[in-house]
């Protein structure tokens, strides 16, 4: 991941100062075009379609009763627990309603109650990320324990962790099946430690989520089999959503104090789209248009497909850099920077 200076100058030379008038005329064009006007039937649809997944998910799973078949249907249920938290994204930016209380009803029942993760949590954590993108100190997406995304992180590793960051390029994969457990024990301590919604309404439906998770495994599953559908259901759930955000910004430049971007080049250098069909629109929920959601978080999911040939003609007109990737190619990018910036952290070769 290049430092932001490290791109081409077009892409980032010039002074925050005098480029508001910039993003306001695009802002007026995406507004023309009515790619902010909330599409409420579409998510109608798309939520109710995901419920009845839900439901098929555990109906199944009680008609399958005492069976390894229920690893099929572990598998099953973390896609469709993926695409209730990409709901819960949307409803995070109010992408869904006007009002925020409607949006936070949403997003706390498939947070919270569906999921199992917090949603007050997770959006204060999130908009920190929108608001400082590969941001070495304010970005926490790139403030990870057990990875390095730039030389000083790398070098500050120390232990255990020094090794993890060593071989972290083909260890990244792996550690993404652990994700939805760092999601759930983080909740946890955010609710029990009164952040974000001190009250009963979070810790309330996430208590009802563990509950009712919980139950289902005992009474329908041998201890075993329990174990293995957690493991396989989480691990795989973690997966599918570590590998929907980590296109996003991993392997594109990260900025420090020393860089004085005005918004717009701050969020749309700092971020790569990933091309493709509606399938992988489908698949990533959305996040594929990075550029866009930077832009205007708020603009519902459907619209962004549209809103990409009004960006992407601004960014032409404007010489700012506009990053696409295939999906494919875009985890190459990623791991090619990990490995690059482990590559210190490991041994040199021995000379002949």
């Amino acid at each position: 991941m290049a430092s932001v200076d490290q791109t081409s100058s077009a892409g980032v030379a010039g002074s925050p100062k005098g480029r508001w008038s910039e993003f306001t005329q695009l802002s007026r064009q995406i507004k023309q075009a009515g790619l902010l006007e909330r599409r409420h039937g579409w998510y109608a649809a798309k939520i109710g379609l995901n419920l009845a997944l839900l439901a098929a998910g555990w109906v199944a799973f009680a008609v399958i009763g005492e069976s390894w078949w229920q690893l099929v249907t572990a598998a099953f249920l973390a896609v469709v627990f993926t695409q209730l938290a990409f709901l819960g994204h949307d409803a995070g930016h109010r992408q869904i309603f006007r009002s925020r209380r409607a949006n936070d009803l949403v997003g706390l029942l498939h947070a919270n109650l569906l999921v199992g993760v917090s949603f007050d949590w997770w959006v204060a954590k999130h908009n920190r990320h929108h608001s400082n993108p590969n941001h070495e100190d304010l970005d926490p997406d790139i403030s990870i324990t057990a990875l390095a995304f730039t030389p000083d992180q790398a070098s500050s590793k120390h232990g255990l962790i020094r090794l993890v960051a060593r071989h972290q390029a083909w260890l990244f994969f792996p550690l993404l099946l652990l994700e939805a457990a760092h999601l759930h024990l983080a909740s946890i301590r955010a609710i029990v430690g009164g952040r974000g919604r001190a009250g009963a309404v979070e810790g309330l439906l996430f208590g009802v989520h563990i509950a009712g998770y919980t139950a289902a495994l005992l009474l329908v599953l041998t201890p075993l089999q329990a174990v293995a559908f957690v493991v396989v259901h989480q691990g795989l759930f973690g997966l599918y959503l570590g590998c929907s955000f980590a296109p996003n910004h991993k392997g594109m430049p990260t900025l420090t104090e020393a860089d004085e971007l005005d918004f717009v080049r701050r969020q749309v250098l700092t971020s790569r789209n990933v091309r493709g069909s509606r399938f992988v629109d489908f698949l990533l929920g959305g996040l594929n248009y990075q550029i866009e959601h930077h832009l205007f978080p708020n603009m519902p999911r459907p619209n962004l497909r549209r809103a990409q040939p009004l960006i992407r003609a601004f960014c032409q007109e404007h010489d700012i850099d506009y990053s696409e990737a295939t999906m494919f190619g875009s985890y190459a990018e990623a791991v090619r920077h990990l490995h690059a910036v482990g590559a210190p952290l490991r041994p040199a070769p021995a000379a002949d």
